[in-house]
């Protein structure tokens, strides 16, 4: 006996088409009209669509930063995720200078154990190859694939905290070459805004707007060709992450232009919110739209929707990293170098990019689901398993309903955050049902799952998903 999802229109990245689906245990049985009900719990979906679940690949729960917590840890922001019909995250393990990859790995399994509501799988972000000349960093690489850790990621900002340098970035790339991951590089040139950071507190220019205005597109756009080119030299893909400007996109769109594998993703916050509207310099709750890059002027926003069309961009991901306004981001009233960067978003992508992206005409159906689930899952290694509805794939669905009103708000949401960055937007089409692996996690924007019911994914390192 299964779970029968009938009269619904199924939609993948590659089909749209009406069919039923079948679910047994944990995977998908069969796609096809007219199964036989006889014997299977049927679930009526006409009207709906019929979608994978959603896969968020960039997120950080429970990360320290500045001296605090981000505000979500697995068990509340995998649920909130699951709410919005994401059913997949893959969150960041963070190596500390000095130590093992193995022990970031341990302590962030730790963290989801018992808690995370939903599948999880971790990059590395890699902060030290070690004294001798990165050997034992670039056997921890080995060790961490054989461990489904399919992807790592490095920093060119934030220097002497997480950037690392040219070489050892290089080192990483070259290493991809032989066990198949792929690096995710966070591109900006964290020297010159370092200098630029300087000059403006200097100045006794402290408020949060200040953030934006010292991190210029011209040195993420910089640090996206040093990252391209980096990769071209080693002969491997690259994947740039929160890409947030057209600068910064033309860099990328080039570099596909001549063949390179080079592949980035983009965020809900850059595609709709924009400097002029939420950091105009006027008061501190501007803070809450301080994050890493920075909100850009609202020109970039038809670029990079433009960007998702052409599949110069491949990914939307949320950046999920909240600290709540009332506490948390107060450490920076004085000085916005203080204000811990990040905010809350994983409950709220699919809702947005469906609303603004498919609802507006600028995206198809199928481009919807290509973006959020399907091209994460091939470029992370979790495909077929993960991102599409077909017969032997995890049933991990979603049941959408596009006619569906949601107001988001932080007095609502289930993300542990006093706030959100989309207060009071209205938008149509929400998740009516979500099934993870099989069993329905979330009814009517309740969930109704296992706390602690989430497994973690060894992805296999496939070095991106242009081969």
């Amino acid at each position: 006996m299964g779970t029968l999802i009938q009269n619904g229109t199924v939609v993948t990245a590659d089909r749209m088409e009406n069919a039923d689906v079948l679910i047994e245990g944990s995977t998908i049985r069969e796609v096809r009209a007219m199964i036989d009900p006889m014997g299977h719990t049927v679930v009526d979906a006409s009207g709906l669509l019929v979608m994978p679940g959603g896969i968020d690949a960039h997120t950080h729960m429970d990360m320290p930063f500045g001296g605090t917590m981000s505000a979500d840890d697995f068990l509340t922001g995998t649920r909130a995720a699951a709410i919005g019909g994401t059913t997949t995250i893959v969150d960041f393990a963070i190596q500390t200078k000095g130590s093992r990859m193995r022990d970031a790995l341990d302590i962030w399994r730790a963290k989801a154990e018992g808690k995370a509501c939903i599948d999880y799988g971790l990059h590395m972000i890699v902060t030290d190859l070690g004294s001798d000349n990165g050997r034992q960093g670039l056997n921890d690489m080995d060790d961490m694939v054989r461990e489904g850790v399919a992807s790592f990621k490095l920093f060119m900002a934030y220097p002497n905290v997480l950037m690392v340098d040219d070489g050892t970035i290089f080192k990483a790339l070259q290493q991809t070459a032989k066990n198949g991951a792929l690096i995710c590089m966070h591109a900006e040139n964290g020297s010159a805004i370092d200098v630029i950071v300087q000059q403006a507190l200097a100045d006794g220019k402290t408020a949060p707007v200040y953030h934006a205005l010292t991190r210029p597109t011209k040195a993420e756009a910089e640090a996206v060709n040093r990252s391209i080119a980096l990769a071209e030299i080693a002969g491997v893909p690259v994947y740039i992450v929160h890409l947030s400007s057209e600068d910064a996109l033309n860099q990328v769109r080039e570099a596909r232009d001549r063949g390179v594998p080079a592949f980035a993703e983009t965020c809900p916050q850059y595609l709709l919110l924009s400097i002029e509207d939420q950091m105009p310099g006027k008061s501190f709750e501007e803070a809450k739209y301080v994050f890493s890059p920075p909100l850009r002027e609202k020109k970039n926003q038809p670029k990079l929707w433009d960007g998702l069309v052409h599949d110069h961009l491949q990914v939307v991901s949320t950046d999920h990293c909240p600290f709540c306004f009332a506490d948390q981001k107060q450490a920076g009233k004085d000085d916005f170098t203080k204000i811990p960067n990040g905010a809350p978003g994983v409950e709220n992508r699919l809702q947005l990019l469906y609303h603004f992206g498919v609802n507006a005409g600028k995206i198809s159906l199928q481009r919807f689901v290509e973006i959020t689930s399907t091209a994460p899952a091939r470029i992370f290694g979790m495909y077929p398993k993960k991102g599409t509805i077909a017969v032997g794939s995890d049933a991990d669905i979603v049941i959408w309903d596009p006619e569906a009103q949601h107001l988001i708000s932080a007095s609502t949401h289930h993300m542990r955050c006093d706030y959100s960055m989309f207060e009071g937007w209205q938008v149509k089409g929400n998740a009516r049902l979500v099934y993870s692996r099989g069993e329905l996690v979330v009814e009517g924007g309740r969930y109704i799952g296992g706390i602690g019911r989430g497994q973690y994914l060894r992805r296999e390192a496939r070095g991106g998903a242009w081969q």
